[in-house]
């Protein structure tokens, strides 16, 4: 049950964002599109056994300093990238790295190349779930240790504790 009303508040907050508008007959109509939304699609989306959310408090918790440090990639990439495209930085070494998922369940990979590439200069180009492996662009990849080390602590970090 606190699946739903979470997926619920979630679909009702981004309704009214959408619309622009928190008025009470918004709220109301949104809330009544995502739960007849949800109700009919269920198993779809819940799954046929939906275990409850372990720590929801704490994740709740965390995910703020886990948004606050994809805001803050974000406005560093977006940085690097202007500076790469006004020359005021040369275009030296992209490329392609090899970052391991490690222990990540598929909702934390899924998270975090969402998170990754939110942030100009990177982008997820292959999931190599077989080797473990994601394979990202980089505007800068001069130095694949020191990226797979920033990923990894960002990971443990910021992310771990919300999306494991």
């Amino acid at each position: 049950m606190s699946r739903f009303l979470l997926a619920l508040a979630l679909l009702v907050l981004v309704y009214a964002l959408v619309l622009a508008s928190f008025h009470p007959w918004d709220l109301a109509t949104g809330t009544a599109v995502a739960g007849t939304l949800l109700w009919g699609c269920r198993r779809f989306v819940f799954g046929d056994h939906v275990p409850p959310i372990v720590g929801l408090p704490r994740r709740t918790i965390a995910f703020v300093p886990f948004a606050a440090a994809v805001v803050w990639d974000i406005l560093k990439g977006t940085w690097n990238v202007a500076l790469v495209v006004l020359h005021r930085r040369p275009l030296a070494h992209p490329g392609i790295v090899a970052v391991p998922t490690e222990d990540r369940t598929r909702l934390g990979v899924a998270v975090w190349t969402l998170a990754l590439t939110l942030s100009p200069g990177s982008f997820l180009v292959d999931i190599d779930w077989d080797q473990g492996v994601l394979l990202v662009h980089f505007l800068d990849a001069s130095d694949p240790d020191r990226l797979r080390s920033d990923q990894h602590r960002f990971y443990e970090r910021y992310q771990r504790h919300v999306f494991p």
